[in-house]
């Protein structure tokens, strides 16, 4: 299903709604890989169930049990990967996080969408990308 930008404006901002105002919980299914799933459904995509995380230890361990390496592989399984310069608005992008896993986002037309770990208690916020190296990845949804 091939979505014009408008769709895509529209699904994006309703996933990042739910998101937006619920504080960072690992119990409470609201991370980073909890948004990325819904923006992939949002998106047409059927990711598989997201397990249930209690800690870091335990997100690493159930992407160990995925068998891949890291979340960009994870991500690699799941859809096409891009450019980031060629991120349409709803695409997901990976950056640098903490606690050994790196951080699922959302495309939102020159910024990010997502977790940040200065910011967990405020929800999904804006992430301007810095440095000369920002990105892991990007992947079409």
């Amino acid at each position: 299903m091939m979505l014009d930008l408008d769709q895509r404006r529209a699904r994006t901002e309703a996933v990042v709604a739910r998101f937006r105002a619920r504080p960072f919980s690992w119990t409470g299914r609201r991370t980073c890989i909890h948004l990325a799933r819904a923006q992939m459904r949002a998106m047409g995509h059927r990711p598989p169930a997201v397990p249930d995380l209690r800690s870091a230890g335990s997100a690493r361990r159930a992407l160990n049990a995925t068998g891949h390496v890291d979340v960009a592989a994870l991500l690699d399984s799941l859809a096409p990967r891009i450019a980031p310069a060629a991120m349409w608005i709803g695409d997901l992008a990976l950056m640098e996080g903490d606690a050994g896993l790196d951080a699922i986002v959302i495309g939102a037309g020159g910024k990010m969408l997502g977790y940040h770990s200065d910011h967990l208690a405020d929800g999904v916020v804006p992430i301007v990308p810095l440095g000369d190296r920002p990105f892991i990845g990007a992947w079409r949804l």
